[in-house]
């Protein structure tokens, strides 16, 4: 297995979702832009003050939605739900090499920065679901999935790394 290690050492892999199995980012900044407009008469929400980084996003979403709009977890999940299917697509190099790292017996995990019903949906829409051992989103997400992996997991950050590992 590639990326200088050996298929007997390589016991866990820890996978970036956005670079290298579907990026969220677009359905993200839709699903915002939505919000706003449906949330609007309740409490504004200035869509392009929001920090890039989506776990700060998260926090001050926590916060406005604190102003009357409740729950806006939910209404993301909902909104990712109707059109994750027009977002992302399932890759069949990333299929593929899911398929043969779990075949190996390697632990698959994934991380991003996306809040975690928007990460959710995007695994079960890019088919990665039953692949995956371990999904960690928002704030230190990737030093949360390391921890839960353990010592010797590899950071997955690019379609070619995946490639190379599965190979």
């Amino acid at each position: 297995m590639g990326l200088g290690t050996d298929e007997s050492t390589t016991r866990a892999v820890a996978i970036d979702l956005d670079a290298v199995l579907g990026d969220t980012r677009t359905l993200w900044a839709d699903w915002l832009e939505q919000a706003a407009r449906r949330y609007e008469s309740i409490a504004p929400l200035a869509v392009a003050g929001l920090p890039e980084n989506r776990a700060e996003a998260a926090a001050e979403l926590d916060r406005w939605a604190e102003q009357g709009v409740g729950n806006w977890r939910t209404a993301l999940e909902h909104f990712a739900e109707d059109r994750a299917p027009v977002y992302l697509r399932p890759r069949a190099d990333a299929s593929a090499g899911l398929r043969r790292l779990q075949a190996a017996g390697v632990r698959i995990g994934v991380f991003t920065d996306a809040p975690e019903p928007l990460a959710r949906v995007a695994l079960a829409q890019l088919g990665a679901s039953r692949r995956v051992a371990a999904l960690e989103s928002g704030a230190g997400a990737l030093e949360r999935l390391l921890r839960s992996l353990g010592a010797g997991t590899l950071v997955i950050r690019s379609p070619d790394d995946l490639a190379r590992l599965a190979a």
